[in-house]
């Protein structure tokens, strides 16, 4: 993975510098022409008799083009200028270090003043007695809505005002380039520090709050949408401030927290910083906190100035997060690293879920909370806050339900999946005549998620201790309600699908309203992209609606269009068709763009050993359908081999199931039938877990035992994981050397065809795309991913040049042509079919 990272982008680099030198070369010829008057442009620049100059006469175009030319040459000096003054700035920070520290120590001089100035304000403020303002006590202030101007009425001051030149800055060429994780962008920073152009790369790491905030009571909230939430409205503070000072009079001022780290002049600092030195988002927090500034701001405003910016996926893939970020995307070059699951991220990105109990939860809240301010509400407001009630209201009946009861009491009549078109969902839930684009927009603007937030903390929490006024009472049955539903979703956790769900558990309970948001964004979606699933289970509050975007290319057409070039790369990209397909061709991406390159691996020949195994020890046949692989002799067939190897084999095997509930249901047989104890004789047995939490506390004793088999020499010869194709181990994860010695697959992992998603991609497909070689898309879609997940998972074993496994694909089918070329090509041209057990083990033994 490292390597591939560095040759790309040692690649890219090159290239940037050797554009950046033609460019200076081009510019200083204009520029000495246009100081000697010639008439120095190239074909390109002087663009040709435009149409607006069509027929006119000559001296006419000849006067228009040497405007044209004057315009270019007086815009080559701006941007030299420029550029010089920030080359100039930067040179002086790479010498100055004393001046660093004089900032430094006037700024912490600056501080100590302003805090003791502050002390001074609040001892008087407190000697003067608190007026109360209108009952309501002036922490609840900050709950109330502001006056909301809908649609533009009024232009929102946005970011910083200060208008300073160097913010207005050009953005020069650049590289994005995007990979999954902050944990693989960190370890591609540091190959960049190693590399040839650590020293002098202008490199930008950006991240999400959650990983780049440094106000401690901020990054407290934990939740990402909770800290975005905050962090804006302490923005907002700040411009407020100012429009209060003047009113001072009036009445007196409510005390808004603005955050102390957004201060101009350190975030300017950190960006200097930012782009003299090459830095991690680590690097980049502890920074931060020494030089009080917002790594999260000051990095993004080392954007223009930066020649590669290194940033998560969904910074990139998600429109609304890539203006938000001051991502311009316009002739510059991306490099999406890690891209296997390109389509699956866009897809995940711009789908959205929502459960009956969030729906009833936000309503009640929303509902509170429009009781108890309905005085302080604008018009404005108040029209939203019951536009955004009715689409609950709406979306509780669609399940069957109504928000008026408890969830968890009502029973859904019609159990089962429906598929609606958007425009159907629309017009069945009646709410087709309510523009979701302004709601969706009042949402972002208005904060009203966080202001409901900050009312449910305060009078929501059951734990909190209960006051006993008469507004209060009324409060206490929100409690009430609020509790039932915390104990019903820690209940409905435990059975919850996904593991990812049930860690959210204790944020939904807190802010509901934020999921249901993305899922009204989500409604805005052209009919012909997307769907929505109702999904009725057993209670209101256990249903859900969700939405399933087919066309994941819709998102990915800005990106396409707008760059430069975009490079598509991984380890494990196999089938390709899919990305061009799925996301090039309906971009209505020029077929001739497209490019593919793919090469060998490292590794020499003899150091890899991949085997199709077609039967078992006891010449039963290996094939693994929904049909046949429950029975036993499947089940035990599988066991024998396993035992086999871990006979022979060396350090650590990992055995892929195609799915949790196989793996369980294997297992399960194993333990009855002693084939476990067997097992375990000579490898100790580890399974993955279905938590995330727990996966590196596995990984770390998997990592131990085998560490230990092999250091002492005992009967035991280390260790057998018992992983699942998909799932968290199967990608990211390097079982290098001693850690996977042998890659198991136990059968093919086709998806579940039965998943009412996957049948609506399929129909979607066949209606739009070719056959290929005359096989359905479908079914084609359906064998890409099961390959694509086989190729990710196997690849897990070889990580480096000296590195040597062996691989066992358990199942005949793939020996099949139209599978076994979807094999990727270093392994491809390695594997050897093996109709019968014995002949692959002595291989093995070898």
């Amino acid at each position: 993975g490292v390597a591939l990272s560095l040759s790309l982008i040692c690649g890219a680099l090159s290239w940037l510098r050797d554009w950046e030198e033609k460019r200076r070369q081009e510019e200083a010829r204009l520029l000495a022409l246009g100081a000697s008057g010639k008439d120095g442009l190239t074909p390109q620049q002087a663009r040709p008799r435009s149409a607006d100059t069509a027929g006119e006469p000559d001296w006419v175009t000849a006067f228009v083009q040497k405007k044209e030319e004057r315009d270019v040459v007086d815009r080559l000096k701006e941007e030299q200028i420029r550029r010089k003054k920030r080359e100039d700035r930067l040179e002086k920070i790479r010498h100055n270090v004393q001046l660093k520290y004089a900032a430094k120590r006037k700024r912490c001089e600056e501080d100590e003043a302003k805090r003791l100035l502050q002390l001074s304000k609040e001892a008087l403020s407190q000697g003067a007695g608190e007026g109360v303002l209108d009952q309501l006590d002036h922490n609840e202030e900050e709950l109330i809505l502001a006056e909301y101007e809908s649609d533009d009425e009024k232009k929102v001051v946005s970011g910083l005002e200060e208008d300073d030149d160097d913010l207005e800055e050009e953005h020069v060429t650049k590289i994005y380039y995007c990979s999954r994780t902050h944990s693989q962008l960190s370890q591609f920073v540091r190959e960049v520090q190693k590399s040839p152009f650590g020293k002098d790369t202008r490199l930008v790491s950006l991240g999400s709050r959650q990983n780049l905030c440094v106000n401690e009571e901020v990054r407290r909230l934990g939740a990402l949408q909770l800290i975005n939430d905050r962090c804006m409205e302490m923005q907002k503070n700040k411009h407020e401030k100012k429009s209060d000072e003047e009113n001072e009079g009036k009445k007196r001022r409510v005390s808004r927290t603005v955050c102390p780290f957004y201060s101009y002049e350190q975030m300017q600092f950190l960006r200097d910083e930012v782009l003299v030195e090459v830095k991690d988002i680590e690097q980049l927090v502890s920074l931060g906190k020494e030089t009080k500034a917002c790594p999260y701001y000051g990095s993004r405003f080392a954007i223009p100035a930066a020649q590669l910016v290194v940033l998560p996926y969904q910074m990139l893939l998600h429109e609304p997060t890539r203006n938000a970020a001051g991502i311009k995307l316009k002739d510059q070059v991306v490099i999406i690293d890690e891209a296997h699951n390109l389509i699956d991220t866009i897809t995940c990105i711009h789908s959205a879920e929502v459960s009956g109990s969030q729906l009833c939860c936000a309503h009640s809240q929303l509902l509170q909370y429009m009781d108890r301010y309905r005085k302080r509400l604008k018009a404005k407001n108040l029209m939203y806050i019951k536009q955004i009630l009715y689409l609950l209201e709406r979306f509780v009946a669609m399940l069957g339900g109504n928000v008026n009861q408890n969830p968890r009491c009502q029973a859904v009549s019609q159990t089962g999946t429906v598929l609606k078109s958007i425009n159907d969902f629309l017009f069945q839930s009646q709410i087709d005549n309510i523009n979701l684009f302004k709601v969706q927009r009042y949402c972002e603007k208005s904060l009203i998620s966080r202001k409901l937030f900050g009312f449910v903390e305060r009078y929501g929490h059951p734990a909190s201790a209960v006051k006993t006024s008469k507004e209060d009472q009324k409060l206490a049955g929100l409690k009430n309600f609020l509790l039932t539903l915390q104990q019903g979703s820690d209940k409905e956790g435990t059975s919850q699908s996904s593991p990812v769900e049930a860690e959210h558990d204790h944020f939904q309970t807190a802010s509901p309203l934020m999921q249901i948001e993305g899922f009204i964004s989500a409604l805005t979606n052209a009919n012909q992209d997307g769907r929505v699933i109702l999904n009725r289970q057993g209670t209101v509050g256990q249903s859900s609606l969700k939405f399933l975007l087919l066309n994941p290319a819709v998102h990915f057409a800005k990106v396409v269009e707008e760059c430069r070039a975009v490079i598509i790369a991984g380890g494990t990209m196999q089938p390709v068709a899919d990305f061009r397909e799925q996301l090039l061709c309906c971009a209505g991406v020029d077929p001739a763009r497209v490019m593919e390159f793919s090469c060998g691996h490292v590794i020499p020949p003899e150091n890899i050993l991949p085997i199709i195994l077609c039967s078992g020890p006891s010449n039963q046949q290996l094939e693994f359908t929904y049909q046949t692989r429950d029975l036993p002799q499947m089940m035990d067939e599988t066991g024998r081999i396993l035992c086999n190897l871990c006979n022979v084999i060396p350090g650590g095997v990992v055995c892929f199931f195609p799915s949790y509930e196989y793996e369980k249901q294997v297992y399960g047989h194993w333990e009855k039938t002693g084939l476990l104890s067997r097992l375990a004789a000579k490898k100790k047995i580890f399974q993955e877990p279905k938590k995330a939490n727990q996966v590196e506390q596995v990984l770390v004793e998997y990592a131990k035992c085998i560490k230990r088999c092999s250091q002492t020499g005992g009967q035991m010869t280390g260790a057998l994981l018992l992983s699942v194709v998909g799932g968290k181990m199967s990608e990211g994860i390097n079982f290098s050397d001693d850690l996977g010695r042998c890659v198991i697959m136990v059968g093919m992992p086709y998806p579940n065809i039965k998943s009412p998603e996957l049948q609506e991609k399929i129909t979607w497909l066949d209606k739009r795309m070719p056959r290929v070689a005359g096989q359905a898309p479908s079914r084609v879609l359906t064998e890409n991913l099961c390959m694509k997940a086989v190729n990710q998972s196997i690849g897990r074993a070889i990580r480096h040049q000296k590195d040597f496994a062996s691989i066992l694909l358990l199942d005949h089918r793939y020996a099949r042509p139209a599978i076994f070329n979807k094999l990727p090509q270093w392994i491809r041209e390695r594997t050897q079919v093996k109709p019968a057990f014995g002949s692959a083990f002595a291989e093995l033994r070898k």
